[in-house]
């Protein structure tokens, strides 16, 4: 073993540019997800620490103990609490103050006219607080508001805003309220709660414009006495609530809010992360094991020598498998100190491009640096293994042979296993996209299918090197000639090299084809269910914005111009015991403005007691016009309401309508989230969409669409996702490339007195460039179109999974211009991949290359 360990270490000494590509592939892969487990980690700290701080000097809450939660949604609704409370909760034991705390979505409009945040972190408003202790946010210039119109900000917001204390501007709640700045507030010491803003008003004006009525509040925070814990001031509070009222601490209060953030939003934001570097380090186990293949393969005479000398087959594979280790240790150690550089850099550029992540210290966790560590290593040994087995196997008369020639391009059993895994995977996709939809039908059978391309590379890579290669006997005669040769000389070596190549090309292309499926989705819901001319949004993602004031439309709807303006607001209620949104509405102007389908019934009979549902959520009640259904509301009333219209299409409309009227009791803070407008016969867009413009600017300025533009921004976080997800895969495609390199880098070593041979009878060094170029740019051209074959396949299982796994309707899309740029990108960087080789092979000294054993 010691001999074993003296050569591996004299080896890597001599040809430690053999390994540099595996090196850095090592090192990219493991600071990825080095860098995501500390980013994870962070995260989560700073959460922890930012929620606490909130609820510092809060020993407990008093609110409303039931909440309504509809699908899809992490936080319920809550119903608000009396702040009569107050009183009695003054009166408990323990209790040296109390404060009624009134929240809700208030966004403010800056110096330029345009809102402030809203694009994902919550716009808040609510009353401010004297106490400072109760208060999460502290005065730090100016005075507390003492008048209507008057409001403390967060400084964060006020410097996006371009605000300073003593300007007027605009708060909406939603409906447009006239404010004057006379405080800045800091949060922690810091400018903000995170990208969270805050408007601190009167208690007056904050029962006025953020509750349905005065008396209201989201829940009463309580502050204990000298020598009162928390868990005994909640057992005082208790016996003085009335039902359906619950106190619980404010340690209690800061878990709940980390564990909504941990559960929901930063589970699924790891979760994507670790996905990429799960791709990353995949592509980077077809690089390491070409690489290794490859230094086995140029050593077979060297291991065949050692083997006819006295060494065995487990020295021969144990000297591999050391130089495997020590590349690995030493490129998983570094990629460590990557991984953190790369935590602090997406801590840096996350909150830039407005993700609601607070500001901390990285946190660097035991086992965020062991896992990555060891991932690293046992990749590498796993990608290393077959090729030092093969190394050991080797027969010591092999140092009498010249070469060994390839033949898995024609291995019948290849083919034979690749064909059997490729039906198989169609087998099992179509079953989980058609006959029984089920996304984990779909994705087993889109991991059989990488499998089998996989399998079927190097049977493959034959035929379609000589296709894609045939143009470059016309094109560059000899040399392109010699390049596809080249290309074909190695089917297992070319298919292990586009692999990586085809792997990133695949995600990239899937996450193309389903961005543009999503796009197209959209685009058919508005331009089917959407027949008005305009559309007045609040464009935001996220819990952001404040939304449109619910006498925006029918203010809209006074213009000359303008025929139906009818405003969608938002509400929630328990359905057959379960969580549902409703749309509330104008039923008429609704069936006016929107493709509601086949109608069952009258959407103008609805009143003050009817509901109108869709066809599927009545199958599903097992519901008809003219049924009844119980209602229950966050504020603990229930209500039987008489289905009155059964509706086909639920898209943009929802799955139940209920009128203001009906909704008004309930309510809360009320708003829309979208105002529709048809105009009159005879107006045209331009003249339309002026008038309606004119009227927004006096409710806080909303944006107004056409139908085309309002499909578009609707769309508008497909982008984002988008432009986010290739950025992250630019990572493995590196990968890749660099696999690409290295390989062509090592194979010019392997070829150097053919190379010599070449110069030697006339071949000249810009000939010898181009051979090598053009090789490197097929292997890419190879590995691209197998991406984008496989990325178009599995872009489509996905979309029609979760068409089948949803109640929407997704259209399939593939975007030609987009894929179009992936396909050239891929080839462009194979030809990018090929300089270095090329130059080095054409330096070659022609003498010694010939001379070369």
């Amino acid at each position: 073993m010691n001999a074993s360990v003296r050569i591996s270490v004299s080896s890597l000494r001599a040809h430690k540019r053999r390994f540099a590509g595996t090196f850095l592939a090592v090192l990219l892969g493991v600071a990825f997800l080095a860098g995501t487990l500390v980013m994870g980690d962070t995260l989560r700290a700073s959460f922890d620490t930012m929620f606490g701080n909130a609820t510092s000097g809060t020993d407990a809450v008093v609110r409303s103990a039931g909440t309504i939660t509809t699908p899809g949604e992490s936080q319920g609704v809550r119903q608000p609490v009396d702040t009569g409370l107050v009183t009695a909760v003054e009166k408990a034991p323990g209790v040296a103050a109390a404060e009624p705390d009134i929240q809700g979505a208030g966004q403010l409009v800056g110096a330029n006219g345009k809102p402030i945040g809203g694009q994902g972190p919550p716009t808040l408003a609510g009353n401010w607080i004297d106490d400072p202790k109760l208060n999460s946010y502290q005065l730090a210039e100016g005075r507390a508001p003492s008048k209507s119109g008057e409001v403390v900000v967060n400084r964060g917001a006020a410097e996006k805003g371009d605000l300073k204390i003593g300007d007027t501007t605009t708060l909406r709640t939603p409906d447009p309220v006239k404010v004057t700045i006379v405080g800045l507030a800091t949060f922690g010491g810091e400018d903000g709660m995170a990208q969270v803003t805050y408007t601190g008003m009167t208690r007056s004006d904050a029962e006025k414009y953020l509750t349905a009525k005065p008396g209201e509040a989201a829940s009463i925070l309580v502050r204990a006495g000298p020598g009162t814990g928390q868990q005994e001031l909640v057992d005082a509070l208790t016996p003085v609530l009335p039902k359906g009222v619950e106190a619980i601490t404010g340690q209690e209060l800061a878990e709940e809010n980390t564990d909504m953030i941990s559960g929901q939003f930063l589970s699924l934001f790891t979760t994507f992360l670790l996905v990429f570097s799960g791709v990353a380090l995949l592509v980077a186990t077809f690089s390491i094991h070409n690489t290794f293949a490859i230094v086995v393969a140029q050593r077979t005479r060297e291991n065949a020598l050692l083997r006819a000398l006295g060494a065995s087959r487990r020295q021969v594979t144990a000297s591999t498998l050391v130089e495997a280790s020590v590349v690995a240790v030493v490129a998983s150690a570094a990629g460590l100190a990557g991984g953190i550089g790369i935590a602090a850099g997406l801590q840096a550029l996350f909150p830039a491009i407005g993700f609601p992540f607070p500001e901390g210290d990285l946190v660097i966790s035991g086992l965020s640096m062991i896992l990555p560590l060891t991932v690293g290593i046992v990749v590498c040994l796993g990608s290393a293994l077959l090729p030092a087995v093969r190394a050991g196997r080797t027969a010591p008369l092999a140092a009498l042979r010249e070469t060994a020639v390839d033949q898995s391009g024609a291995s019948r059993t290849r083919a034979v296993v690749g064909s059997a895994l490729a039906a198989l995977a169609v087998a099992v996709t179509l079953t989980g996209v058609i006959v029984s939809p089920s996304l984990w039908l779909a994705g087993s059978g889109a991991i059989l299918a990488l499998a089998a391309f996989v399998v079927l590379g190097p049977v493959a890579s034959t035929t379609a090197v000589r296709v894609l290669g045939s143009p470059l006997d016309k094109l560059r005669g000899v040399t392109g000639g010699l390049a596809r040769r080249n290309a074909l000389r190695s089917p297992k070596r070319t298919a292990a090299t586009a692999s990586a190549l085809m792997i990133g090309v695949a995600v990239v292309s899937l996450f193309t084809v389903f961005g543009a499926s999503l796009k197209a989705t959209m685009d058919q819901t508005v331009s089917r269910s959407f027949v008005g001319d305009v559309a007045v949004s609040t464009p935001s993602f996220g819990a952001g914005g404040s939304g449109l004031s619910p006498r925006l439309a029918p203010a809209i709807a006074e213009r000359p111009e303008v025929d139906t303006a009818v405003g969608l607001g938002r509400g929630v209620a328990e359905v057959d015991g379960e969580g549902r949104a409703l749309t509330v509405t104008d039923p008429v102007a609704l069936e006016r403005t929107f493709d509601l389908g086949n109608v069952q019934g009258s959407m103008g009979d609805l009143g003050d007691d009817g509901i109108a549902i869709t066809g599927s959520e009545a199958d599903k009640l097992g519901l008809k016009a003219g049924d009844t259904a119980q209602l229950a509301f966050t504020d603990g009333k229930k209500q039987t309401f008489t289905v009155r219209a059964v509706y086909g299409r639920s898209e943009l409309a929802g799955d139940y309508v209920i009128t203001r009227d009906a909704w008004a009791p309930h309510r809360t803070q009320d708003s829309d989230t979208l105002v529709a407008v048809t105009f009159k016969d005879g107006v045209s867009s331009a003249d339309g969409k002026a008038a309606v413009e004119k009227v927004a600017t006096a409710y806080g300025n909303p944006e107004v669409q056409t139908r085309d533009e309002y499909a578009q921004s609707s769309a508008g976080g497909i982008d984002m996702m988008l432009t986010l997800v290739y950025a992250l895969l630019a990572l493995a495609v590196l990968i890749a490339l660099l696999g690409i390199a290295n390989t062509l880098t090592l194979a010019v070593h392997e070829r150097t007195r053919e190379l010599g041979l070449l110069r030697a009878v006339g071949q000249t060094r810009a000939q010898l460039r181009a051979m090598v170029r053009w090789e490197s740019v097929l292997v890419a051209a190879f590995g691209t179109v197998g991406g984008l074959a496989l990325g178009g396949f599995l872009g489509w299982v996905l979309v029609k999974a979760s068409d089948g796994a949803s109640d929407s309707t997704f259209a399939f899309a593939m975007p030609p211009f987009q894929l179009t740029v992936v396909a050239l990108v891929g080839v462009a960087a194979g030809a990018l991949a090929g300089l270095r080789p090329a130059r080095r092979a054409a330096r070659l000294d022609v003498l010694r290359a010939i001379a070369t054993e």
